[in-house]
C-alpha cells in the first residue's frame, strides 16, 4: 500500500513538474518577442471569436502559435474585450502586446485630403474610390463641403463621412458670417459661399485671394459684371469634367445662368467647394481700389484701378503667351 502512494506521489509530482514547464513554456510564448518583422497592418472583423483572431494573427505572422495567444486571452479574462476594426502592429511583439492592442480599441486612422475648389462631383467621387469606407454616396448640392483633411477609420460610411463634411462647412461658415465686415454687397451666407467659391477657382495663391475677393465686391457695389471665366466653365461642365480648351469667344457670349459676362449679379449658386481662407476673405476682404486683375504670367495676377491701365495688362499677357508658343 506504501509503496502504491509513493508511486502516486511520484506521478503527481512529475505531472505537476510537466505542468509547470508547460505553463513557463506558455508563458514565456505569449510574453517572448514576435515573428514580425515589419510593422503591418490587419482588419478584425465584426463577431470574429477569439479562435478566428488567433488564425488570422498567425497567417499575418504577427504570432507564432495560435494557441499561446488564445490561452492568454482567455486567462488573462481579455478574450471578450477585443474589439473589431483595423489595427497596426508594430515589428515583434508580443502576443501580450498584440492582446493589450486588440483591447485599447485605439484603431487605425485613415485621412482623406479633400483639395480647396474642388466640385461637389469630384468630392463625392473621390469619397467612393477612397479604400476602407462602406456604401456609396451621390453628389450633394455644390458649395456644401469644407474642403479639410478627415479622419477615418475602416469600415465608417461614406454618408457619415460626407456629412461631416456638410456640417463642417456650415459650421465654418457661420462662425466666419458672424465675424463679416459691414457694408458688403450681398445679404446673405449663402450668397458670401457662392462669391467665395468664384475667389477660389481664380486663384490658387492664398495670398492673392483678398485681392481678388476685393476686386469683385468692388465690382458688386459698382453694379458691374463679375466677368469671371471659372463661371463660364461651371456653366457649360457643371463641376463634373474639365473643360479641356481655352474658353472661346462663343463661349463667353452663350447665356447659362453661371455665365457672368452676360448675367450682372452672382450666379444661382457656387461653382466649387470653397476652403475657410476664401470664405474669410470674401467676408472681410482688404481694401483696395482695383476692378480689374488678369493673369501675370508667372501663376499669380496683377491687379488695376481702371480699364485702360487694364487692358495694358492684358496686352503684355496676350504677348507672354505668344512667345511661350512654340
Amino acid at each position: 500500500m506504501k509503496r502504491v502512494a509513493r508511486i502516486l506521489i511520484i506521478i503527481l509530482f512529475i505531472a505537476a513538474l510537466c505542468a509547470g514547464g508547460v505553463f513557463y513554456w506558455a508563458y514565456q510564448g505569449f510574453h517572448n518577442p514576435g515573428p514580425l518583422e515589419a510593422a503591418t497592418r490587419l482588419v478584425i472583423p465584426k463577431g470574429a471569436g477569439l479562435n478566428r483572431i488567433a488564425a488570422l494573427l498567425h497567417e499575418a505572422d504577427i504570432v507564432t502559435r495560435p494557441a499561446i495567444f488564445v490561452w492568454g486571452a482567455r486567462l488573462s479574462g481579455e478574450g471578450r474585450a477585443i474589439k473589431a476594426g483595423e489595427y497596426e502592429f508594430q515589428a515583434t511583439m508580443s502576443p501580450r502586446q498584440v492582446l493589450t492592442a486588440l483591447t485599447s480599441g485605439k484603431t487605425v486612422l485613415r485621412r482623406i485630403t479633400i483639395p480647396e475648389g474642388l466640385s461637389a462631383f469630384e468630392i463625392t467621387t473621390l469619397l467612393n474610390q477612397s479604400p476602407a469606407l462602406r456604401g456609396t454616396v451621390v453628389s450633394p448640392v455644390e458649395g456644401s463641403l469644407l474642403p479639410e483633411t478627415y479622419s477615418y477609420a475602416f469600415d465608417d460610411s461614406r454618408s457619415e463621412l460626407m456629412r461631416r463634411m456638410k456640417v463642417a462647412l456650415r459650421d465654418t461658415l457661420d462662425a466666419l458670417w458672424a465675424e463679416r465686415a459691414p457694408h458688403l454687397p450681398f445679404d446673405t451666407p449663402e450668397q458670401a459661399l457662392i462669391l467665395a467659391s468664384i475667389v477660389e477657382k481664380e486663384t490658387g495663391i492664398a495670398a492673392e485671394r483678398p485681392r481678388v475677393a476685393a476686386v469683385f465686391i468692388n465690382r458688386l457695389r459698382k453694379k458691374m459684371r463679375l466677368q469671371s471665366d471659372p463661371t463660364v466653365v461651371y456653366g457649360i461642365t457643371q463641376g463634373q469634367r474639365p473643360l479641356g480648351r481655352a474658353l472661346t469667344r462663343k463661349d463667353l457670349e452663350t447665356d447659362t445662368p453661371y455665365n457672368t459676362y452676360r448675367i450682372a449679379a452672382l450666379p444661382p449658386g457656387a461653382i466649387c467647394n470653397p476652403g475657410k481662407d476664401a470664405i474669410a476673405a470674401v467676408l472681410n476682404p482688404v481694401l483696395s481700389d482695383k476692378f480689374y486683375f488678369v493673369a501675370d504670367g508667372t501663376g499669380g495676377h496683377v491687379f488695376a484701378k481702371t480699364l485702360a491701365e487694364h487692358n495694358r495688362n492684358v496686352a503684355r499677357w496676350r504677348r507672354l503667351q505668344r512667345k511661350k508658343k512654340p
